[in-house]
Order: structure tokens, then C-alpha cells, then sequence
């Protein structure tokens, strides 16, 4: 599994996937907005949520990056696409929920597959035992 350093090229598909989702486009991509834990400002980046079980997650496929430390911290995210805007409470989720999520998730994007020891067609057994390292949380209501 290789560590998560992003490039310009990644800076830029990030830039685009923003866009992508700020425009509403029904391609998949969200925009995730956190407050920063140090700083309080917004942050954002795009990220793909996934559906199961009648559930939705938000998966970290790069670890434990700065949104997910910002989102731990707070306790809630806020997911949009075009004008849809939803603030939500997280739950991470348990090893074995991971384990499904993730096996999805790479499903749906395989280009994160280089940052996973499991593969595509590798059972969520394989997925349980990277739970650690690839962050899943439930989207919430807030209440």
C-alpha cells in the first residue's frame, strides 16, 4: 500500500471534481466541507459517498488525512452537490461495516485500489482487516 502524497496531477483532478460537484453534475462527486480543527476555517474536498444497506457512507480511501481529523473533531460534515447542501452527524463505523464500505467503494473507484492491500474481487474479510487505515463513516441526520 503506498502513502498518500498528493501530486499536481491529483491537486488538479481535485480542483476539476470540485467543480464537477459544485455544478451538480450527477457524476458521483460530492463536495465535503469540514471545519478545521486548529483553524476553524472551511475546508473542502470531493469525495464520493456510498450507498448500502439503505445507508450512506463516507469513506476515507487515503487515510487519515486532514478532513478526517477535522471531522472527528466536530463530530459532523456537510455534503453537497450543485445546490443540494446537507450537514450531517458522522458515526465511524464498526470493523466489519468497513469491510463491506470499503469492498464498494473500490468497487466504484478502483483508482484508489494502489492505496489498498485487498484487492477488487477480494471478500470483505480483506476490506475488515484494512478497517484501520481506510476511515468509514455513516451519514447521520442531524437532530
Amino acid at each position: 500500500m503506498q502513502p498518500y502524497r498528493p501530486g499536481a496531477l491529483r491537486k488538479g483532478f481535485n480542483l476539476i471534481a470540485s467543480a464537477v460537484a459544485g455544478a451538480g453534475l450527477p457524476v458521483g462527486v460530492w463536495r465535503l466541507a469540514t471545519q478545521g480543527r486548529r483553524t476553524g476555517l472551511r475546508r473542502t474536498t470531493p469525495v464520493r459517498l456510498v450507498s448500502l444497506d439503505g445507508k450512506r457512507w463516507l469513506v476515507a480511501p487515503y487515510g487519515h488525512v486532514a478532513w478526517v481529523h477535522n471531522a472527528r473533531a466536530t463530530g459532523e460534515v456537510e455534503v453537497a452537490r450543485g445546490r443540494r447542501r446537507e450537514r450531517c452527524r458522522i458515526r465511524e463505523a464498526s470493523v466489519v461495516e468497513s469491510g463491506r464500505v470499503l469492498q464498494r467503494y473500490v468497487r466504484l473507484a478502483p483508482v484508489v485500489l494502489p492505496y489498498f492491500e485487498a484487492g477488487l474481487l477480494s471478500p470483505p474479510e480483506a476490506f475488515e482487516r484494512e478497517a484501520g487505515d481506510h476511515p468509514v463513516f455513516e451519514l447521520l441526520p442531524l437532530e
